[in-house]
C-alpha cells in the first residue's frame, strides 16, 4: 500500500515527505529548512535558530480567539541505526517506508516514528483549514537524541502559551507527567602502543535485542559493550593479548546489540577456549532475554600490526569490566519506575586511547551527579579522564494540571476506559521548556510505537489515526 494513502492521509503525507529527508541526530539542517518552507508557503508566522530549532504559529480558528494558546512540541531529529548489511548512507538517503499488517517500518533501518510522527502531526494541523483550535505554536527542536540540546537552547519568548502537549511518548492511552533527568559522559582513557608479532584474531559479540536505554533498560537485556568488557578482562588474565581495534554501539541512549573487537595472540588454543565458555554462559543467563546472543571467532594468521601494549589492554579491559552499567536503582516511590541507570552505548578504541559514552539517568538530581562521579572517580584512577555534554532537567509531576484533566476527561469519553497516568525514565524534552516557561503545564503522549532506536522499529497504523483523531478533539475543546 501506497505510504501516503494511509489513514490518516494529511499524517503520512508528511510523515512520508520527513523520511525522503535524512534527519539523523547533528544531520537536521535540511529538515529545518524544510519546515521554514513550509511556513513560507503558508504564510505562517515562523522562526529559526542557528541550531536549526523551528518555530511555526498559526492563529485561532474562527471562534476560538479568546482561548488560551496551546504549545504542541516534538523533536526533528531521529536515532539513525541499520543493519550491519546494509548499503545506505543514512546522512544522504531517505528511508525506505514499509507496511506489514498494521505496522509501518523502514527496510533495514530504524523507522524515525521518534518523533518523525510529531512533526507529521504538527505540520497536518498547520496545513488544516477546517479544524477549531485555538491559537497553535508548533515547536520543533534539534538534537533530542544526542541531549536535548535543541530544547536547552531554543528560545519561546514568542511564545503565548502557558500549556503544551509533547507528542513523544510510545504508548497509546498512556499520559506522561513526569520524566528522568539525564546526561550524557564520555570517558577516554589513553593508551600507549606497540608494534608487534601475533596471531591476529577477530571476536564479534551480537545477536542481541538492544533497545531504547530509557524505556527498556529494566529488561536487563545484554549489552554487546558490557559483555566484550567481560570478555576483555578475562582473557587479558589468562593469556598474552594486545588490543588492535574496538568498536561497539551507534548511539549513547541505545542498548548496543554488537562489538567487535581485534587482537594480537601469541597462541589461540585458550582464547578458543574462553569464547566457547563466555558463549555458553551467555546463552544460559539471556536465555529468557536474548536468546539470539552468539560470539563469533575467526583466527586470521599471523600479522604484524600496531597494538595496545600487553599492560595496557589490562587496564583498558579492567576499566571496562568495572564500570557500572544498567539499573542502579528503583523508584521508592513509583512502583516499577527506574530511578537511576546508565548506558554504555558507544565503545571504541582511537588513535588517543579507549573511549566509552554514557547515558546516564535519574530521576533523583543528587544521583545522577553520584553516578557521573562514579565514573569520572574509576575512569581518572587508570589515568583516563571524562567529559559531560548534554546535561538535561527532570520534570517533576504537576499536581493541579487543567490540562491534564482535560486530556483524561476527552479519552475517556472517546474511548470508555480510563487513561493510564505515570512518569517515564526516559529523558523529555518538557524540563527544559518548564525552565523558560515556570508555570507551564505539560503533558506527554503519542502512539503505539515498538522497539524505537533499532532496525526493527515499528509504529502502529492504526494508533496513529486514533490519536490523530483524539488530538483534533482535544484542541477542539482547549
Amino acid at each position: 500500500m501506497e505510504i501516503r494513502n494511509l489513514e490518516p492521509r494529511e499524517v503520512f503525507f508528511y510523515f512520508e515527505e520527513i523520511a525522503k529527508i535524512p534527519h539523523g541526530s547533528g544531520n537536521t539542517q535540511v529538515i529545518s529548512n524544510y519546515l521554514v518552507s513550509f511556513a513560507k508557503e503558508r504564510k505562517l508566522e515562523h522562526y529559526q535558530d542557528e541550531l536549526g530549532n523551528v518555530i511555526i504559529i498559526k492563529e485561532a480558528s474562527k471562534g476560538y480567539e479568546d482561548r488560551e494558546p496551546v504549545m504542541l512540541q516534538g523533536h526533528m531529529d531521529m536515532v539513525a541505526v541499520k543493519k550491519p548489511d546494509s548499503k545506505i548512507d543514512m546522512k544522504t538517503e531517505g528511508l525506505t517506508l514499509m507496511t506489514e499488517g498494521d505496522w509501518l517500518f523502514a527496510k533495514d533501518t530504524s523507522l524515525g516514528g521518534d518523533d518523525g510522527i510529531a512533526v507529521a502531526y504538527e505540520l497536518a494541523l498547520l496545513e488544516a483549514e477546517d479544524l477549531e483550535h485555538p491559537r497553535l505554536e508548533c515547536v520543533f527542536t534539534v538534537d533530542e537524541e544526542i541531549g536535548l540540546l535543541g530544547a536547552k537552547a531554543i528560545d519561546v519568548s514568542m511564545c503565548k502559551a502557558k500549556r503544551m502537549i509533547n507528542i513523544d511518548s510510545e504508548e497509546e492511552g498512556i499520559f506522561l507527567t513526569g520524566c528522568a533527568g539525564g546526561m550524557r559522559v564520555d570517558c577516554h582513557l589513553p593508551l600507549e602502543k606497540e608494534e608487534k608479532k601475533g596471531i591476529l584474531v577477530t571476536l564479534k559479540i551480537g545477536g542481541l535485542q538492544g533497545g531504547h536505554s530509557g524505556v527498556e533498560i529494566h529488561k536487563e537485556r545484554g549489552n554487546s559493550n558490557v559483555l566484550m568488557g567481560r570478555f576483555l578482562a578475562g582473557a587479558a588474565k589468562n593469556t598474552s593479548l594486545y588490543l588492535s581495534k574496538l568498536q561497539g554501539g551507534l548511539a549513547d541512549n541505545a542498548i548496543p546489540r554488537e562489538t567487535r573487537a581485534e587482537f594480537l595472540v601469541e597462541e589461540t588454543g585458550t582464547v578458543e577456549d574462553l569464547v566457547k565458555r563466555l558463549e555458553k554462559e551467555l546463552k544460559c543467563e539471556l536465555a529468557t532475554k536474548d536468546p539470539g546472543v552468539y560470539c563469533e571467532l575467526e583466527i586470521q594468521g599471523e600479522q604484524i600490526l600496531p597494538v595496545v601494549t600487553k599492560e595496557e589492554t589490562k587496564k583498558a579491559a579492567a576499566l571496562l569490566y568495572c564500570l557500572p552499567q544498567g539499573v542502579q536503582a528503583m523508584s521508592a516511590d513509583v512502583k516499577g519506575l527506574v530511578e537511576t541507570s546508565l548506558n554504555m552505548g558507544l565503545l571504541s578504541l582511537k588513535e588517543d586511547g579507549l573511549h566509552a559514552g554514557f547515558s546516564v539517568r535519574s530521576s533523583l538530581e543528587s544521583a545522577k551527579y553520584a553516578l557521573e562521579e562514579k565514573l569520572y572517580v574509576l575512569t581518572e584512577s587508570l589515568g583516563g579522564s571524562c567529559k559531560t555534554t548534554g546535561d538535561y532537567p527532570g520534570w517533576a509531576y504537576r499536581v493541579d494540571s487543567p490540562l491534564r484533566e482535560l486530556m483524561l476527561r476527552i479519552f475517556k469519553e472517546k474511548y470508555g476506559k480510563e487513561p493510564v497516568v505515570e512518569a517515564i525514565h526516559a529523558g523529555l524534552e518538557c524540563g527544559f521548556f518548564l525552565d523558560k516557561i515556570p508555570q507551564l503545564d505539560c503533558v506527554s503522549m503519542g502512539p503505539d510505537m515498538k522497539d524505537i532506536h533499532t532496525t526493527e522499529e515499528k509504529m502502529s497504523i492504526s494508533s496513529v489515526k486514533r490519536v490523530w483523531e483524539y488530538l483534533v478533539e482535544v484542541l477542539k475543546q482547549a
